[in-house]
């Protein structure tokens, strides 16, 4: 095995690890949320924002983070944020009450907020434009994976040794990321951003960004998509519940199910968008998503339909993922890629945060049905978007990195 291919598996095997713990540890809380208001003696409608909570903080530090990973490199930030998520997902063994919890989540978004568009940008950074699909496939597939063994381990764990222990497994995971990272994974060889980097500057890359119309209608439908997938999956578990006794484990064996057919179409839908291009894979993506979700609660009339509807939504999920994060990735150059991802991922966590927001309002005062039907709105919007004002990046078939790796 030569050098270049050496390193190129441990990169994908270290992003992909990094992303399956930090995305399982932000998943486990939806299935375990019953189990945490019984716990923490919390109403319904106040867990949501254990997810708001998180969302803002990520936020805020992928908006102040992204210049300096453009200014001192993608390797150190996966360094700091995989090292302070670690710390922090320990911290949750401190967690003894709601306030508590949501004060462990926001400094655990912190370490997110570091952590955000880095392995998006590692990718954009090292691996070809025609290549990117494939790469950020694998990469992804690192949180179907998650609801594959992460979910179903994490709510095994909190039915039977309580709600904390999920985060402290997690954070085993992430400290491994770590010291995998910081051994075997390299700064590239891209153009880094020079000027001095202030307050001021930083905000101006942020606005000469937005003020570029791709860029902001981008930004838009991250902020649709976020929002449309936290109402729908954040009080699908308590639905569940409520409607057809359904207990922790089962909750979490149908999230493994949807891991399962979510890791076999990320790889293949990421591979797929670097053939035939980006757009029609995210407009199809977004409109069969639509349907389903504002179906749901006619489709599912027993816990064995949940079976069968988890898995096709995130079938849906992963044909529009690694390909919007390929497109978005080729919008900017090197010195700007950073700075371009956290504030993606920022604005999507606002509408992640908005929808953990209004999620638990919609369900108490009018059932599961409208959040379904407000999320499939929510994702159409984000198809008109792409299809109009969105543009398609041209693909380059020719080879940059060794062939007998990549293929």
């Amino acid at each position: 095995m030569n050098s270049q291919k050496s390193t190129s598996y441990f990169i994908l095997f270290s992003l992909w690890l990094l992303v399956f713990s930090a995305s399982s540890q932000i998943m486990i809380l939806a299935p375990i949320l019953p189990e945490i208001g019984k716990m923490l003696d919390t109403p319904t409608e106040y867990l949501g924002n254990l997810i708001t909570v998180y969302a803002i903080m990520v936020g805020i530090f992928a908006i102040i983070m992204g210049p300096f990973s453009d200014k001192i490199g993608r390797r150190k930030i996966l360094l700091i944020g995989s090292g302070g998520m670690a710390i922090f997902l320990f911290s949750h063994q401190l967690v003894y009450d709601f306030k508590s919890f949501l004060i462990i989540r926001a400094m655990t978004g912190m370490a997110g907020g570091v952590l955000s568009g880095a392995a998006v940008a590692y990718v954009g950074d090292y691996f070809p434009y025609e290549k990117r699909g494939w790469a950020n496939g694998w990469v992804m597939s690192g949180i179907a994976v998650g609801q594959i063994l992460g979910i179903p381990l994490g709510t095994f764990m909190a039915e039977h040794f309580g709600f904390r222990s999920p985060f402290i497994v997690f954070g085993v995971v992430m400290t491994l990321t770590y010291i995998i990272i910081y051994f075997k994974v390299p700064q590239p060889n891209v153009e880094l951003h020079t000027d001095k980097l202030t307050v001021f500057s930083s905000l101006s890359k942020y606005v000469k960004l937005l003020k570029r119309p791709e860029v902001s209608f981008v930004a838009l439908s991250y902020l649709l998509m976020f929002l449309s997938l936290s109402v729908f999956i954040i009080y699908l578990p308590t639905w569940l519940e409520d409607s057809f006794e359904v207990n922790l484990s089962t909750i979490g064996y149908i999230f493994a199910v949807g891991g399962v057919a979510n890791v076999i179409a990320g790889p293949s839908s990421g591979w797929l968008s670097d053939k035939i291009g980006r757009k029609n894979m995210i407009i199809f993506s977004c409109l069969g998503l639509s349907l389903l979700m504002a179906s749901t609660t006619y489709i599912v009339q027993n816990v064995g339909h949940a079976f069968l509807l988890f898995p096709a939504a995130m079938i849906l999920i992963a044909m529009r993922i690694s390909p919007f994060q390929a497109l978005s990735s080729e919008l900017v150059k090197s010195n700007n890629r950073g700075t371009l991802m956290s504030l993606l991922v920022a604005i999507g966590q606002i509408g992640y945060g908005i929808g953990g927001t209004v999620a638990g309002p919609l369900y108490s005062l009018k059932g599961y049905a409208s959040n379904t039907f407000f999320g499939a709105i929510s994702i159409l919007v984000m198809a008109l978007i792409v299809w109009k004002f969105v543009p398609e990046p041209k693909l380059d078939t020719k080879p940059v990195i060794d062939p007998s790796f990549i293929e």
